[in-house]
């Protein structure tokens, strides 16, 4: 479905007669990704106000107008399901503050959250939708995380551990034709690259070095690693917007190590979840679909210097790097949103 008319999303969903409580797998053509939830929740309900109402029946009148800008029937009564709006994965937050409260409960990764800012005279001035693996890096504690990790090793040489999963090669390009996106695009049927292309044109870059900037700045030479990468593979510019995969149009995921661990985040890579993306000519794609590139650098003076690569899909990702056993997760129910959270 387009994502330049929105409101298509919420005739479509009239029509099917569902409710909120009737599951849509991500990539169906019914489900909503996150900037269209957020762009169609954004124009129904800024402007709404909430005054005078006590907090039950505030928090019940903000999900009633949610049903309708999404076109679902709304219910007599909301179920107390975990979350709120199962059919699309998603709970609703409204907020006065900057203090997030998630009560009796962790964060879900794959889970979305609608966080509604209510501003003077409790009218609602703002909408922000954000998946919970990136909410949960927002919390600067060093609680309320879930973290997976394994243990990298590399021999002399540079590998291609495994080929793309069965999904993916159904999709990638049979001939060598140029294609104009960027690294943030919805991947395409013909756009994506066989995973043994990736790998020859990213193992050119070994040699190459950037600055190391200090220990606790992995995000900043993450991106000046992914810069090199997008150069490489033949985009124009450079994005990064923190979610995953990295660079969303070829499904695929960097990882810099300078280390032996290598943090895996919120989710396994071999999950078979769905991503939150739109599915590509009917096909759904899983998170263990995404294909990952790891490079092993060596800190030399003031510079990083990338030494070996190794690219694996997230299906067979611990058939190459042996997951470390359990997993590190605190929680709390308090997170501290930026000033600029809402833009």
């Amino acid at each position: 479905m387009s994502s330049d008319h929105p409101h298509s999303y919420h005739k479509a969903i009239e029509e099917s007669g569902l409710t909120i409580y009737d599951r849509i797998d991500a990539g169906d053509r019914l489900w909503i990704p996150v900037e269209e939830l957020e762009r169609l929740l954004s124009t129904a309900l800024v402007g709404l106000s909430l005054a005078g109402l006590p907090p039950k029946t505030r928090a019940k009148r903000v999900k009633q107008h949610v049903c309708e800008a999404l076109g679902y029937p709304v219910p007599p009564s909301f179920r107390k399901t975990q979350p709120r709006f199962p059919g699309q994965t998603f709970d609703v937050y409204v907020q006065k503050s900057n203090n997030l409260q998630i009560w009796n409960e962790e964060l879900v990764p794959a889970r979305r959250y609608v966080i509604i800012r209510v501003g003077t005279g409790d009218v609602v001035t703002a909408v922000k939708v954000v998946p919970g693996s990136i909410l949960m890096t927002i919390d600067k504690t060093g609680t309320h995380t879930r973290k997976y990790q394994a243990r990298m090793t590399v021999g002399d040489d540079s590998e291609l551990a495994t080929e793309d999963t069965d999904v993916v090669q159904r999709l990638v390009r049979r001939i060598n034709v140029p294609f104009h996106a960027k690294p943030l695009d919805d991947p395409q049927r013909g756009q994506l690259l066989p995973i043994a292309e990736i790998f020859d044109r990213l193992r050119i870059i070994l040699g190459e070095s950037f600055d190391y900037i200090g220990s606790d700045q992995d995000r900043n030479r993450g991106g000046a690693l992914h810069a090199l990468a997008c150069q490489y593979l033949g985009y124009d510019d450079f994005q990064d917007d923190g979610r995953f995969p990295d660079l969303r149009h070829q499904l695929l995921e960097f990882k810099l190590q300078t280390s032996s661990t290598i943090d895996l985040g919120l989710t396994l890579p071999n999950s078979m979840e769905p991503l939150d993306m739109p599915s590509i000519d009917g096909i759904a794609i899983r998170m263990c679909d995404v294909r990952y590139a790891i490079f092993f650098a060596h800190i030399q003076g003031d510079s990083v210097v990338l030494k070996h690569l190794v690219m694996t899909t997230g299906e067979r990702f611990f058939d190459r790097f042996p997951q470390f056993l359990g997993n590190v997760m605190n929680a709390k129910i308090q997170i501290r949103l930026p000033i600029d959270f809402f833009g």
